[in-house]
């Protein structure tokens, strides 16, 4: 007969537990719910794909401090509700409802001219996805008119991984002049396209990680790379304008020095079904109202609840 201690842990041995993690091979959690919003056709499946992980560039991927929204087949038993934000900013909901008044119209530039609009919709999903990613590291540094007329002129002489490493340096920066700092972006275009075409079948990584570590693209891009392309909010994409904005207005703790310690401070209380509309509205805002120099605080519904403005 086997003693009681021998009978514990002989049970103990057989319990099991599930895991709630995606594997690699996994396909993304898309939502399928906004019109920008790239399908994926048979092309989103990673089956059959390689991993790209450079060594240098890996440290950098593994200090990011990503925030991956849970998909439908993560939300049932064993995961962890959300927990309430031990701080958040005052008057901030009606801060954020005068900026929705005040961004009704859509009328700023990256309302035409932002990631979303700047693929071609009549050609296949895995290009669009690529055009989607060469739009959003065209725009570092530049101003979205520029971005888009950089990205209409590569569409017309063929913007797919295959014509642009068919096309010499030369050629591609004639096409993208005059964006912000064009040459170093002729060459992480291509270096970017022949690693998608390497490792990926000619399309985009399917995670933040893995699209930081390609050259050229940094937090930000990948974050509103995985929304528009994939449908998939893993965080905020906070550019200068949402840095600058967030800072004014008090809605970090402290004040914040880059843009990804505003992304960390504003994913800490910010509620995550709000992840996705932020960028867009505070960047339109910036650009029409919110200004970096002379900021048009006399026409802004918030100057009497903006700590900037008060001391401006």
């Amino acid at each position: 007969m086997c003693s009681p201690q021998f009978s514990m842990n002989y049970v103990s041995m057989r319990m099991v537990t599930r895991s709630q993690s995606r594997g690699p091979g996994a396909g993304p959690p898309g939502s399928g719910e906004e019109a920008a919003t790239i399908q994926r056709g048979g092309e989103a499946s990673a089956e059959g794909r390689k991993s790209y992980h450079p060594v240098k560039r890996q440290r950098k991927a593994q200090h990011l401090n990503v925030a991956y929204e849970a998909s439908d087949g993560e939300k049932g038993e064993g995961t962890k509700p959300l927990k309430a934000p031990s701080w958040e900013p005052q008057d901030w909901q009606q801060q954020l409802a005068n900026i929705r008044t005040m961004r009704s119209g859509k009328d700023a530039p990256v309302d035409q001219l932002g990631a979303e609009h700047c693929y071609d919709p009549r050609v296949p999903p895995k290009v669009r996805r690529y055009q989607v990613l060469l739009s959003l590291m065209l725009s570092s540094q530049t101003k979205d008119q520029v971005t888009a007329g950089a990205m209409k002129r590569l569409q017309a002489w063929g913007l797919t991984v295959d014509s642009i490493l068919q096309t010499d340096d030369i050629t591609l920066g004639r096409l993208i002049y005059p964006v912000g700092f064009w040459r170093n972006k002729v060459k992480y275009i291509k270096q970017t396209s022949a690693i998608l075409q390497q490792h990926y079948d000619g399309d985009i990584p399917t995670s933040v990680a893995e699209l930081v570590a390609l050259p050229g693209v940094g937090p930000k891009m990948a974050h509103l790379a995985m929304a528009v392309a994939w449908g998939t909010v893993s965080g905020i994409a906070v550019d200068t304008h949402v840095h600058r904005i967030a800072n004014r207005l008090g809605w970090t703790k402290k004040m914040t020095k880059s843009p990804e310690e505003t992304r960390a401070a504003l994913e800490e209380w910010l509620p995550r079904d709000m992840w996705r509309e932020i960028n867009g509205l505070l960047v339109g805002f910036g650009q029409q109202i919110c200004l970096p120099v002379r900021p048009r605080c006399q026409a802004c519904l918030n100057q009497a609840l903006c700590p900037a403005a008060r001391g401006l």
